[in-house]
């Protein structure tokens, strides 16, 4: 069964479509990673995306992205820095190491390993709080950047749609935290039984 309306995809294509245009001609650097609009909406309408959207919800949120890439080894986040945080990425491709400085050390701990389809930085959406984690591009690094204003603009522009995104967003950071949560338990079980076990050498 065909038709010009089924599920929305001919009025989903022209928007895919329009949102490339858009997305070429703002690239005028000639170094810019390109953006791929369709690979970036199925992402984001995955059945394991953040926010349940619709081919065109997704698209017109793909519309207010940029194109960023990175090498591999690029701290792109860095944990504690207060000055570049209103933004968040979308990892198109390539993999995210994500880290943290735990208090009794100086080296950092790896948290997350993260692929396409994964968010890094959505805090930095809702906050202008110091970076909570490191982030370093595992290997050559595609992502669709969304900035606190453009999220701003979309909410302004598209009101249902950016409440649909910052509730996605705000489920995904909630979820991380009682993730985080979880694991200092168990950090907090494991430093217990370490001393129970050297008091009773020490005795």
């Amino acid at each position: 069964m065909t038709g010009p309306g089924l599920l929305g995809y001919d009025s989903c294509t022209f928007c895919i479509k329009r949102v490339v245009m858009e997305i070429s001609e703002s690239q005028a650097d000639e170094n810019a990673a390109p953006l791929s609009v369709s690979l970036a909406v199925q992402l984001l309408t995955a059945p394991s995306a953040f926010a349940s959207l619709t081919l065109n919800e997704a698209a017109k949120i793909v519309g207010f992205m940029k194109p960023a890439r990175y090498d591999s080894g690029n701290c792109f986040i860095q944990e504690g820095d207060a000055s570049d945080t209103g933004f968040m990425a979308l990892i198109i491709e390539g993999e995210v190491v994500v880290e943290n400085i735990v208090v009794d050390s100086f080296s950092p701990i790896t948290t997350a390993v993260l692929g396409a389809g994964e968010l890094v930085g959505e805090m930095g959406l809702l906050d202008n709080g110091p970076r909570s984690a490191s982030c370093t591009a595992a290997t050559e690094l595609y992502c669709a950047v969304l900035t606190r204003n453009d999220f701003f603009t979309l909410i302004v522009k598209e009101p249902a749609i950016g409440a649909k995104l910052m509730l996605g967003v705000s489920i995904r950071i909630t979820g991380r935290l009682r993730e985080t949560s979880r694991k200092l338990k168990l950090y907090a079980k494991m430093c217990q039984s370490m001393r129970a076990e050297m008091d009773r050498v020490i005795r």
